[in-house]
């Protein structure tokens, strides 16, 4: 199969688009897209915690805190940008939203036009598989271009060639800002409290956006031999599969991006069919999630 299509479709997402460009602000359609997804996400997360919130009161009145719209900005810029503040002072890289408010100023507006909107559908078999497509394009741009990037580029030496730091980097910014909403209860009706975030509850260690990041990260850096460690276990993992000919070459990236993009795009439209009952019914495996 050709990747010359959604090498293409890349390409388009990332110029920058009017009216921002006249004013030489560079906000590209993938980054509104995405932007607008995580923010529609949250609503529909946040009115479904209020609905499981009561019911279980029942009868009887359940306390909710008053939502503020700085409260649900301040989750949406942390779930965007809280990986990276951890991260970044680690590899002493300064994080993107230190540097130009631009990409914050599209999640606070995006997140305005999210709640401006009467009502929105809560997630569903429908909703959710056409929307895998957007979010396997846009993780693969995180994960393949934005996270490696700062660590194959930096200054040191020893963090340029180091793959541990490269997938530690994919694992903690795709999802630090998730663990601290959750840590800290950003989502639920009630108010700011302290709590065990999902992601180290019970098997939530299986959870896909997890481990996605660091799989998926490295499966890019081992094409594109973007540090000297890939480009020997891609040699060898040839070798062992039976090529005794010539030295593997690395991949093109952008070929790397978008092949890694339809990977994912496989792998949460999995997701949403098991966890909407279309591909198998719940059983014996029910703890092990593909959340």
């Amino acid at each position: 199969m050709s990747l010359q299509p959604f090498i293409s479709l890349y390409r388009y997402a990332l110029e920058p688009i009017a009216p921002f460009s006249w004013f030489g602000i560079k906000v590209c359609s993938i980054e509104l897209v995405a932007a607008l997804r995580l923010c529609t996400i949250l609503r529909q997360t946040k009115e479904d915690l209020y609905a499981k919130h009561q019911r279980r009161a029942g009868d009887k009145r359940a306390p909710v805190e008053e939502r503020s719209f700085l409260r649900d900005a301040c989750t949406s810029l942390t779930i965007k940008f809280g990986g990276e503040a951890i991260i970044g002072p680690l590899l002493g890289v300064p994080p993107s939203f230190v540097l130009s408010g631009v990409s914050p100023g599209v999640y606070i507006a995006a997140q305005a036009i999210v709640e401006y909107i009467p009502v929105i559908p809560s997630m569903s078999l429908g909703t959710e598989l056409p929307m895998s497509l957007v979010d396997g394009f846009t993780r693969a741009l995180l994960l393949c271009s934005l996270i490696p990037k700062p660590v194959i580029t930096h200054a040191s030496p020893v963090i340029a060639s180091s793959p541990w730091t490269l997938l530690l980097s994919s694992l903690v910014i795709a999802n630090g800002g998730f663990f601290i909403t959750s840590m800290f209860s950003f989502l639920e009706p009630t108010p700011l409290t302290l709590t065990t975030p999902a992601a180290i509850k019970p098997y939530g260690w299986t959870t896909m956006d997890l481990w996605c990041a660091p799989f998926i990260t490295g499966l890019y850096a081992l094409l594109t031999h973007a540090q000297p460690f890939w480009a020997e276990l891609h040699s060898v993992i040839s070798t062992v599969l039976g090529n005794t000919g010539d030295k593997v070459g690395p991949m093109d990236p952008e070929a790397a991006r978008a092949l890694c993009a339809l990977i994912l795009v496989g792998m949460f439209s999995t997701r949403t069919a098991k966890n909407y009952g279309l591909v198998w019914k719940r059983g014996v495996t029910e703890k092990i999630k593909l959340q």
